[in-house]
């Protein structure tokens, strides 16, 4: 069977060449550059350490998170680890079980299948997936009606590396049959500003201590939003014709960008401002506040909800979403007294 190339593509498990962009770039290649997550880079190196003494491939692998985390170059990183291709695909992707069997059989022996956003796998596909996990073989029924017949067909041994920012989403059969399972945590500031430096250098962009701290500051606390910042603050820094980035630099871009000292944007703020000021602090819906941001639920969910729950300014109820005293005090609004005695 033919893959199709816009469900998939192969990469060798060598440097990735330039022109594939500048966010393969400056992603880390091996555990020895991967920035925090220090728990889950320990088990993989252990774990891969051992499959390889043993000449064989890593036991599968979930890796579940907020997006921008590092699940994806994880999975990179676990296919260089093991000397081994990876290919890639999506759950959506995954349109019926025969574009997952044009995968499978095409896999050699130790490949690393990659498959981002699983929870999204349609359950016929998803089911094909058990038997290719549990014994390597794909069960196929060939024909219809009477003359239908089963047959089994052997893979070859790989390691299927699933990555989703809704673990709670996956059905538990498919869960359960991951070995390996890490959930990917938000990194501190001290790593968020090892990562600013190395993405800097990577791009060849000269930037004081205090530029790097300040762009950690504001990074969300993920590699990803840190990585897009230091690119902004090239552009501007080259307009400006600097050839040194400092912290007026940083701020003139921050400010342009509309994200304050601790890495809130606009967004952020009107969603505080709609459960604040609209809805009395809440609790409200998700529905709702999507309805008056004009913006998905998924959106508002995965990129704007995590990290606004992590720092404390808004907590989840079975009755919706409600703003903390944090929040209230973000906003510069008199704190209800039902709020004074709480933490955040």
């Amino acid at each position: 069977m033919a893959i199709k190339r816009s469900m998939s593509r192969a990469v060798e498990a060598e440097p990735l060449p330039e022109e594939e962009g500048i966010d393969v770039t400056l992603r880390p290649r091996t555990l020895g550059e991967y920035v925090g997550q220090s728990k889950i880079k320990g088990h993989l190196l252990l774990h891969i350490q051992a499959t390889k003494s043993r000449k064989e491939p890593l036991g599968h692998t979930l890796l579940h998170g907020p997006p921008g985390l590092g699940k994806t170059t994880l999975a990179h990183i676990i296919a260089r680890e093991m000397n081994a291709q990876i290919r890639i695909t999506s759950g959506p992707a995954l349109e019926k079980p025969g574009d997952l069997a044009s995968i499978l059989t095409n896999l050699s022996a130790g490949d690393v299948f990659f498959i981002d956003e699983i929870h999204r796998l349609r359950p016929i596909v998803e089911e094909m997936l058990y038997s290719a996990m549990e014994g390597f073989a794909l069960d196929l029924v060939l024909g219809k009606g009477p003359t239908a017949r089963s047959m089994r067909l052997r893979l070859k041994p790989f390691t299927l590396v699933g990555a989703t920012t809704k673990a709670g989403a996956m059905s538990a059969p498919l869960r359960d049959r991951f070995l390996h399972q890490f959930k990917l945590g938000f990194y501190d500031v001290p790593e968020m500003q090892q990562i600013v430096e190395r993405s800097a250098g990577l791009l060849r962009v000269s930037m004081e201590d205090k530029a790097a701290y300040r762009i950690a500051r504001c990074s969300r606390q993920t590699p990803r939003v840190a990585n897009r910042l230091v690119r902004a603050v090239r552009d501007v820094a080259q307009v400006g014709e600097k050839s040194l980035v400092d912290l007026e630099t940083v701020e003139k871009t921050l400010h342009s960008l509309e994200i304050d000292e601790e890495g809130l944007d606009a967004t952020d703020l009107m969603i505080l401002k709609t459960i604040v000021d609209t809805f009395s602090g809440g609790p409200v819906g998700l529905s709702t506040i999507a309805a008056v941001l004009a913006d998905e639920q998924e959106t508002i969910e995965d990129v704007y909800e995590p990290y606004l729950l992590q720092q404390g300014y808004l907590q989840r109820t079975p009755k919706g979403r409600m703003a903390t005293k944090r929040a209230y005090e973000k906003l510069g609004r008199e704190v209800p007294a039902s709020l004074q005695t709480a933490l955040f």
